[in-house]
């Protein structure tokens, strides 16, 4: 199998997938942030397809922002706390399966690499 960047979002503020949450990925490059899509979760928290599959995926930085602030709406405040939450990281084997997680509040968030 090829290797693939998948991510889901999980509304633990409210105990379900994080349905129609925005999420912009990024390649981190010397020159800055080169945008390289804008995906929206499915019912599941989910995307539909990997955010980046097979040659797509390099060795490097990438950076996936998740728009929070917006998700939560009134219930995150005004402004909100956690408005967009930039998640960082690096591939070293683009053969592998990076999964990048979200377990996100209006107030609070956590993220690991998954399987």
């Amino acid at each position: 199998m090829p290797g693939r960047l998948t991510t889901h979002v999980l509304d633990t503020a409210n105990g379900r997938p994080a349905a129609g949450m925005e999420m912009e990925l990024f390649g981190i490059e010397k020159e800055g942030r080169r945008h390289l899509k804008t995906v929206r979760a499915n019912d599941d928290g989910r995307l539909d397809a990997p955010l980046l599959e097979g040659e797509e995926l390099s060795a490097g930085e990438y950076e996936i922002v998740f728009h929070v602030g917006s998700y939560f709406g009134d219930e995150a405040g005004s402004p909100p706390f956690l408005d967009e939450v930039p998640v960082r990281f690096g591939v070293s084997e683009p053969e592998s399966h990076y999964h990048v997680p979200l377990l996100v509040s209006p107030w609070s968030y956590t993220t690991y690499r998954g399987s």
